[in-house]
């Protein structure tokens, strides 16, 4: 048993054990518990439907603000945990007070993480799991890295090591509230919460049973550059910048160019790297236009399809791919926004290496070398911030499993990285070892972790309307760490606007990398049953 968990109920009495007294009762007696570095600030059960939810949280919530009325019964244990002299980790456990399914799941966070994610917390409790989630060590939005200037043990919290402090707590919560610890726990999270799972994975292979890892954006340090290629080719001639009036025209070119080479036309590209789509096509034959492309906008999309390069020509991170470009989670949103300088890799790259490499807040993307950029994150963040290992020995000899997804669509984290991920770890233990316990499932036509075209819903944060291991990811990771059954397909599906059953648009199956879904050549394109996985050749 961990150290950690062993130390924790050395401290909880005869009182913890199941039955002794009311859940309420219970949970308040675990304030007293005493864990390593960690102070235990509050200890309260909720009533079925009492919990409000800090301000914060009202823009996670927008499109169901009422899910908090209907949660069960539950313990909500805050604590702060102090791994460092200066870290300050605030982490919440939920525990349904009756109806624990015996199982532990832990929640991650995007971007730069900073909030606490109760909207998962509250889903997890509703389907029976006792659950934690952490800020990661700062109070701050997702986009902003100014808590990390001049605070570099709070660099490694939010790194890897407050994931790790959240899961010993969550853990020891849960052995002490229910008497018995989890029978299995899980991790599912996307974007940076996928670096997050990659890296649980890979340092700390106790931790998780099964791990769920979507879009993850494990090579930070050269993603982050690559955030800075986009930067310097869209802004610094300003000739050269893409409106988002014009990425619509760059959508149908695209389309009009690759969509049914995969014998469908439907606007979702099944493999992207088919498409042969020339941006010169688009070049403006007569007056500039939202119809058209400048010969300097024709060179900028060159260069974010083609993905980051050094000054000699090597890849620093893989390209965007054709197909991505247009939707409310496209290109006028991540890359190329309302105007110069405004998309959201903009305010990742700033962040990064403005408060976090070269710990200087005047730090100008305009003046900065590329090459030079590589390297100094290199140096100082690659053993820290990227989660890149390939032997996951440890992980997969004692049974855990790993799920990798990742959208084709995706305006974010170039989707080739996750194959390029996944095939670095087959290709070090070996096609028969890796497939023991890695599967990855390429998303058509789905934007970074959800929206796009494409089907995008198949229960990839662990909830969806359907929640067999037909339809839902998660669940079929959860089969196949206890029952031994690997998935190899995946029912997703697309919902119009307000979701439910009765709202399904489109079902595609999700195949297991590097199988594709071929359309059988006759009945409803709609309709998952008239496709079925099989070799992209």
């Amino acid at each position: 048993m961990n150290k950690f968990v062993v130390v924790a109920l050395m401290a909880v009495s005869e009182a913890f054990v199941p039955g002794a007294r009311a859940a309420g009762q219970i949970c308040e007696q675990l304030a007293q518990l005493a864990l390593p570095n960690t102070k235990i600030t509050s200890a309260q059960p909720i009533a079925a439907g009492a919990f409000a939810p800090p301000a914060s949280m009202a823009r996670w919530i927008a499109g169901d603000p009422s899910m908090f009325k209907r949660l069960p019964a539950f313990c909500r244990v805050m604590a702060e945990a102090k791994p460092s002299a200066d870290s300050d980790i605030k982490i919440e456990v939920w525990m349904p007070a009756s109806g624990w399914n015996g199982k532990f799941r832990g929640q991650g966070n995007g971007g730069f993480a900073g909030e606490i994610d109760y909207r998962t917390l509250g889903l997890a409790v509703v389907q029976g799991y006792a659950s934690a989630a952490t800020d990661t060590g700062h109070a701050a939005d997702g986009t902003d890295a100014g808590w990390a200037l001049g605070h570099p043990e709070k660099i490694v919290d939010f790194a890897y090591r407050a994931i790790h402090e959240m899961t010993m707590v969550g853990k020891a919560m849960v052995k002490a509230f229910y008497g018995d610890g989890p029978q299995h726990s899980y991790f599912a999270n996307c974007s940076n919460g996928g670096r997050q799972a990659l890296m649980e994975a890979q340092r700390y292979p106790e931790d998780y049973d099964g791990i769920l890892a979507g879009a993850p954006a494990n090579y930070w340090t050269h993603l982050l550059s690559s955030a800075l290629w986009d930067a310097q080719a869209t802004t610094l001639d300003p000739a050269s910048y893409i409106p988002a009036s014009k990425v619509p025209t760059i959508a149908r070119a695209v389309n009009a160019a690759c969509d049914a080479k995969d014998g469908v036309a439907d606007g979702v590209l099944n493999d992207p790297r088919q498409c042969r789509f020339d941006p010169a096509s688009l070049l403006c034959k007569a007056a500039d236009s939202d119809a058209c492309l400048t010969q300097p906008q024709v060179t900028t999309l060159k260069k974010l399809y083609q993905g980051a390069h050094d000054s000699k020509g090597r890849e620093i991170f893989p390209g965007f791919m054709p197909g991505g470009e247009e939707g409310p989670g496209g290109w006028a949103l991540w890359i190329t926004g309302p105007r110069p300088g405004k998309g959201l890799l903009f305010a990742f790259d700033d962040g990064f290496f403005s408060d976090m490499v070269y710990d200087k807040a005047d730090w100008d993307y305009k003046k900065a070398n590329l090459d030079e950029a590589v390297a100094a994150a290199d140096k100082k963040f690659a053993s820290v911030l990227n989660a890149t290992e390939t032997n996951l020995k440890p992980f997969a000899s004692r049974g855990g499993k790993l799920i990798i997804y990742h959208g084709w669509n995706d305006a974010a984290i170039s989707p080739l990285n996750s194959i390029n991920y996944y095939e670095s770890v087959e290709s070090k233990m070996g096609k028969q070892d890796a497939d023991s316990f890695l599967r990855l499932f390429m998303v058509p036509g789905m934007q970074h972790c959800g929206g796009g075209p494409g089907p995008d819903v198949f229960g990839q944060m662990g909830f969806s309307a359907q929640n067999d291991p037909q339809h839902n990811l998660y669940t079929a990771l959860e089969q196949w760490v206890e029952k031994g059954s690997a998935p190899s397909t995946v029912i997703a599906t697309k919902q119009t606007d307000g979701g439910g059953a009765s709202a399904v648009r489109m079902t595609r199956p999700l195949c297991a990398y590097p199988e594709v879904a071929k359309y059988k050549g006759s009945g409803d394109t709609n309709d998952a049953a008239n496709f079925a996985c099989a070799s992209e050749k």
